[in-house]
């Protein structure tokens, strides 16, 4: 079976900028893609040349069946979008907003009533449905903006930090409705720079950074690509010396350290219960005692790190 989406060398340049870079992917029908990255990545501006917003550079994206500079129009028919910055009319109430897009999908007056109530109390916004957009705050503005793609219930659904601005609450009721909106039967890519919903929401992964994509696959397989898979934190009393750290770096089965911060350590290395007890006395002989420990398998967050040198924050902050 075809991919449902395929990018062809996607490429959208800013002037001296290249938001994205020669994109090549293949999205299955029926999974949640997930895209991550810092802001500034290309995730954006990926699924918004995807969705015929703004026109590439260079390359192409065949989406269901068509291709996007030449029937962006039936493209469309296939998309419901959900915008990073919610876009609504702002003379408008969260009711006429989802109501008018039940209405554009063809729904009967009687099962119109029924999906929009459920949907609105679905996001926690049924008590405010009658309030003007520009009264709301950015938290419900974002809810509203799910609502509509809830309703819709498009073939391919493109979702922008879908839970920017949103509670701990209010995050897993959103992901627990993309979920039920995949088993209704769309293919669902997810932009985020979330690592913890990358993980939890995506069948694959793909990590972009600086308008290139670095890799996709599983959250597993990911995971598992690390070498030295096991992790140790380590936490010191003080400053660690270089002469430590690079004592840490000749042991064999140590794979990468980083130093966190001055008194901070993060190493990625292989059979972590027999290196933990060499690691402490080497530390204790360095004169550098150690505070608190802790060991652990790789997130997402190490996975971004062992592909860029950054840990996402860092590449938040720096924007590169």
């Amino acid at each position: 079976m075809p991919p449902i989406i395929r990018t062809d060398n996607l490429t959208k340049k800013f002037k001296n900028l290249t938001a994205v870079d020669h994109l090549n992917l293949e999205i299955e029908e029926g999974e949640i893609l997930g895209l991550l990255g810092p802001n500034g990545a290309g995730k954006t501006t990926a699924i918004l040349m995807i969705a015929t917003v703004i026109r590439p550079t260079e390359g192409t994206a065949i989406v269901g069946e068509y291709d996007i500079r030449k029937q962006p129009n039936k493209v469309r028919r296939l998309l419901g979008l959900v915008f990073q910055e919610p876009k609504m009319l702002w003379v408008s109430t969260p009711w006429d907003i989802v109501n008018w897009h039940a209405k554009v999908c063809g729904l009967s007056t009687e099962e119109r009533k029924r999906r929009v109530r459920e949907i609105l109390e679905a996001v926690d916004m049924w008590e405010a449905r009658r309030k003007n957009v520009h009264a709301l705050s950015g938290g419900m503005r974002k809810r509203v903006e799910i609502a509509k793609v809830l309703i819709q219930r498009p073939k391919i659904a493109i979702v922008d930090e879908p839970t920017a601005q949103i509670d701990i609450v209010g995050k897993h009721r959103i992901w627990n409705m993309l979920r039920e909106l995949r088993e209704e039967g769309s293919t669902i890519i997810l932009a985020t720079n979330e690592l913890y919903e990358a993980d939890m929401l995506s069948d694959r992964v793909g990590i972009m950074h600086r308008g290139k994509l670095l890799v996709c696959d599983t959250p597993k397989n990911l995971k598992d690509s690390i070498i030295g898979g096991d992790i140790v934190d380590i936490q010191l009393e003080k400053d660690v010396s270089t002469q430590a750290v690079q004592e840490l770096k000749s042991l064999k089965e140590v794979v990468k350290v980083m130093q966190v911060n001055p008194s901070s350590l993060r190493l990625y290395l292989n059979q972590v219960e027999e290196v933990v007890p060499r690691i402490m006395n080497l530390l204790m002989k360095q004169d550098v005692p150690v505070t608190s420990i802790r060991m652990s398998e790789p997130s997402l967050d190490d996975v971004f790190a062992h592909y860029t040198g950054l840990t996402i924050e860092e590449a938040q902050k720096t924007g590169v």
